[in-house]
């Protein structure tokens, strides 16, 4: 498993690591930065075999809203700048329930195509239920920040291909 993504911008090689990633977002939504990661992990060599992508080549579509993934495929790719980043609540699984319906990420390079949605286990019913909920107390809010890093550490422990699998 490589610790970083790799991309080329004009044929010159970038890498970006979680950490990188957590240093342009700041540090407010760790899990969704950990959630972009772990789909580019797993996207990149699906959509381009023979070497990083061109990351100004790569679109991003998804049903996922946090701001911590928009900012991660932000660094990486710069499609939010460029429009080649959207949020698409068409892509919404909600036959999948409410943990996992916004978890869906369609990654396209070149002609190429990949939807990845995420593997059941890898967020907790707990963390739904507080970030969704409207007028959170301190308590609650102390709460949802240790549950976003929480998921964070375990989703970086977990290879790319169990934690988000092909659609």
């Amino acid at each position: 498993m490589t610790d970083k993504i790799d991309v080329l911008e004009d044929g010159k090689p970038l890498s970006y690591t979680y950490a990188d990633m957590m240093h342009f977002h700041g540090f407010g939504y760790p899990g969704g930065v950990a959630h972009a990661f772990k789909v580019m992990q797993r996207a990149m060599p699906l959509l381009s075999p023979d070497g990083p992508p061109e990351r100004r080549e790569i679109v991003i579509r998804t049903a996922f809203r946090g701001p911590g993934g928009r900012d991660a495929f932000e660094m990486v790719t710069r499609g939010l700048t460029e429009g080649r980043y959207m949020v698409d609540h068409g892509l919404e699984k909600p036959e999948r329930g409410n943990i996992l319906e916004r978890y869906v990420f369609e990654l396209s390079y070149r002609g190429k195509t990949v939807t990845l949605q995420l593997k059941e286990g890898h967020v907790r019913e707990e963390f739904i239920a507080v970030s969704r909920k409207p007028d959170r107390t301190p308590a609650e809010e102390e709460r949802l920040v240790w549950l976003k890093q929480e998921m964070a550490d375990r989703l970086l422990l977990a290879p790319a291909e169990a934690v988000y699998e092909e659609a």
